[in-house]
């Protein structure tokens, strides 16, 4: 019980702090109009024609930071907020979905990895820990180990999504730079926005790895007896 308190506390902990950081630059970015007023929807447009990419959609949805890529209808998501919006954070944002629809389009092999796994991982986040638990209540390990198997494609998942993001916000920025899109002090913005976005990925694969290493202890102690 102690061992699951270390684990889990400074996890929550992490990924509260992420999420809280990219609040914190989504209102302070959202809120500053960029020189150019550039929309969000204009922003992830000239980072396709810049890629050479002419076959993908771009549309508003609601929500708040429900942005997305979609690669089986081939389109760009964007929140209202994001689509019409000419804030820093607008185009940053909508560069880095974009960045991701040229992920598709040149075959980037992280992408296609993730892609590839996704039907194992969702498997693997149903019913991972519910094999665990199972495997410790009725004192059958193999199926505890059989969970920690699928949990850990769970991990890979998130460790493969790592260079997926942020290869995605590289482009996202060079491509802001290239088409002149922000100022040099408005590209420093959109940088932060997305540097505080992606550390949500890295504390989810960190609390995810905590995890994993818990249910192994647990099952290892259980074994020993």
């Amino acid at each position: 019980m102690v061992y699951m308190l270390y684990v889990f506390i400074p996890s929550l902990v992490l990924v509260l702090i992420t999420q809280g950081l990219v609040s914190s630059q989504y209102r302070k970015y959202g809120r500053i109009q960029n020189s150019r007023r550039i929309t969000g929807a204009q922003a992830a447009e000239a980072v396709l024609r810049l890629g050479g990419v002419y076959d993908v959609s771009i549309q508003c949805i609601e929500g708040r930071l429900t942005d997305n890529y979609n690669p089986r209808t081939n389109t760009i998501s964007l929140s209202r907020d994001i689509f019409y919006g000419d804030s820093i954070a607008a185009v940053g944002i909508a560069a880095h979905e974009a960045g991701h629809a040229l992920q598709y389009a040149e075959g980037y092999g992280p992408i296609k990895l993730r892609s590839a796994i996704i039907p194992i991982t969702n498997f693997g986040s149903a019913f991972g820990v519910l094999l665990i638990i199972l495997g410790l209540v009725i004192n059958m390990l193999a199926l505890s180990w059989a969970g920690v198997i699928l949990f850990a494609a769970v991990v890979v998942f998130q460790l493969v999504t790592l260079p997926v993001e942020f290869n995605a916000s590289t482009r996202a920025i060079k491509s802001i730079e290239s088409a002149a899109l922000l100022n040099d002090e408005e590209l420093s913005g959109a940088k932060r926005v997305l540097t505080a976005a992606a550390l949500t990925y890295v504390a989810a694969l960190l609390q995810s790895l905590l995890t994993l290493v818990y249910y192994i202890t647990r099952i290892n102690n259980r074994g020993g007896r």
